[in-house]
């Protein structure tokens, strides 16, 4: 680690020159840092490439056109290494249309060697000793130029993924389930960010299930009306008003300024600021027409005949055992949606159990046996039925 240099790359001739190099790699570790706690929209602010000899750090405000990396992250023969990859895969794809293959998921192989910490920092801090200062985490990566401390320690963020996911891989060996998260990380390499929907922003807030119809129109508007605000200001929406004092407005539906300055809900910046618009998105909800009022969408539980219910139980008693057995967080065994849908299934026999929805290869492999037996036990009611 010690030969190790970072090198700054804010035009886009330099990064076309060391493409090549990083190409010949048969793995990097990749990391990136964003504004989404600055912006209304968030994006990628810097891309952090490490090697055994290098990490380089991609200034994504100057080097906007990254195709002459799209090669490199589909190329299987080059592993990406990241830890907690979600978000970054995500990311990728949302600004670049960086799709990865090869993906390797240090987090996620924590996960499966029954970690139970696996944020980066305390994974390092277990087994390197090295303490990454996370604070720097909610700075603003859009500003520039970068703080040497930000730059440093972007750069160390990265640089001790290749030799942790050295020892997990050898770890997960000795287990027998490196190939448990190989699937995994395939799964995980395919996520795309979410499209835009047409969904009522109030199913988002928390508590809005509580309200009445009345209310959850007053909170639409309201909504509606901060997403507009955060668009102009360009911040995000929970810096202009909290979800907390948004659901506080329309519970209490102020009508006019004395009203509003009566509640206190609003410092009075923010009065001053979004005052105008707040009573005249109350307005216009309080006179709305009660047929137009938005209803919130309840989910109502399946009635599950009680055949399903003992299977489910029986599935999480094993599922639990397995855990236990294993050392592992039992939703990575089976998860809840998975138990429910081989609760409702009831395969009996191999093929009957891969057509099961969301369940992977090697569940399948390493307990596709015992769910079977499970299964197959018959209870007094499963007879009677």
């Amino acid at each position: 680690m010690t030969g190790n240099k970072h090198i700054w790359i804010d035009r886009t001739e330099e990064l076309d020159r060391i493409i090549p190099d990083l190409e010949k790699e048969a793995r990097v570790a990749v990391d990136l840092e964003a504004d989404s706690m600055f912006h209304f929209r968030e994006m990628v602010c810097l891309i952090q490439i490490a090697t055994p000899e290098v990490t380089v750090l991609i200034d994504t405000l100057k080097v906007k056109d990254l195709n002459c990396l799209k090669p490199m992250f589909a190329n299987p023969s080059v592993e990406k290494i990241l830890h907690g990859s979600d978000y970054d895969v995500r990311s990728l794809y949302r600004d670049f249309e960086i799709t990865i293959n090869n993906l390797f998921d240090t987090e996620l192989a924590s996960r499966f060697m029954g970690i139970r910490e696996t944020g980066l920092g305390s994974v390092l801090a277990n087994r390197f000793a090295i303490s990454l200062d996370k604070k720097f985490q909610k700075k603003d990566w859009s500003q520039r130029p970068l703080p040497r401390e930000m730059v440093e320690y972007g750069a160390r963020d990265v640089l001790y993924l290749l030799p942790l996911a050295d020892q997990l891989k050898s770890e997960l060996i000795g287990k027998n389930r490196l190939s448990w998260v190989v699937e995994e990380c395939e799964h995980q390499s395919r996520v795309r960010p979410a499209l835009t929907d047409e969904e009522p922003l109030f199913l988002k807030v928390r508590g809005a299930g509580r309200l009445d119809r009345r209310s959850l129109a007053v909170l639409e508007k309201l909504l509606q009306y901060r997403l507009l605000k955060a668009s102009q200001m360009n911040r995000p929406p929970f810096k202009i008003l909290g979800n907390s004092v948004i659901l506080d407005l329309a519970m209490k539906k102020p009508r006019n300024m004395e009203f509003l300055r009566e509640l206190k809900i609003l410092s009075p910046r923010q009065t001053d600021l979004f005052s105008k618009g707040l009573l005249t998105a109350v307005k216009g909800a309080m006179e709305a027409p009660e047929e137009e009022l938005p209803l919130y969408p309840h989910q109502r539980t399946p009635k599950i005949k009680p055949s399903v219910v003992k299977r489910i139980e029986r599935l999480k008693t094993y599922r639990d055992q397995k855990a236990a057995e294993l050392d592992m967080d039992p939703s990575l065994i089976l998860s809840k949606a998975v138990i429910g849908d081989i609760a409702m299934k009831k395969p009996l026999n191999g093929e009957a159990l891969h057509m099961v929805k969301g369940i992977r290869n090697w569940q399948k492999i390493a307990f596709g046996e015992e769910i079977i037996r499970c299964l197959s036990v018959r209870t007094t009611t499963q007879s009677n039925e």
